[in-house]
């Protein structure tokens, strides 16, 4: 697990931009500026009533909960790419998707954990971890030790919180 701070990720940046990496390839800069200089987004909760759908804000900006085997990427077996519904960030792939039987989509690894965080929730009698993007803090779902290996993880998540990408 790396912690980086808003002053370590300036600092880096900072020797980016006198060039102390200039023996780096380019590409190495803009990953590092997406890794560690990531914009948050933030709106107003009427901005974000206008965007999404009553029950796409009432899971995402709310923390709520579609019912179960209800949601449109459940059953799915498309091969492609979901992203947040709120900010477009890539969020998990169809190649880590699986039917864990719980009634919502299931995924036992995050496309890029990068682009995910986790809080503790112990709401409703029980303690859980709650999924969230990391760009916008929408609530995406939990994850349980439960899953398949190799990780043993099941990102179990709503898919009003998603959209759906197909390959090109």
């Amino acid at each position: 697990v790396h912690m980086i701070t808003a002053f370590n990720a300036t600092y880096l940046m900072g020797l980016a931009s006198i060039n102390y990496f200039t023996h780096m390839p380019i590409d190495w800069l803009k990953i590092c500026e997406r890794r560690f200089c990531m914009q948050k987004i933030i709106k107003t909760e009427a901005e974000w009533r206008d965007q999404l759908t009553s029950e796409q804000y009432q899971i995402c900006r709310q923390k709520g909960t579609e019912r179960a085997f209800t949601g449109e990427y459940n059953s799915s077996k498309e091969p492609g790419t979901y992203a947040c519904v709120c900010c477009g960030t890539s969020l998990f792939s169809s190649d880590h998707k699986y039917d864990s039987g719980s009634g919502w989509p299931s995924f036992w690894l995050p496309l890029a954990e990068d682009n995910i965080w986790t809080v503790r929730d112990d709401s409703l009698g029980m303690i859980r971890r709650e999924v969230l993007c990391k760009h916008c803090d929408a609530h995406l779902g939990h994850v349980f030790e439960d899953g398949p290996q190799p990780t043993g993880l099941r990102y179990c998540i709503n898919s009003a919180s998603l959209n759906f990408d197909k390959p090109e």
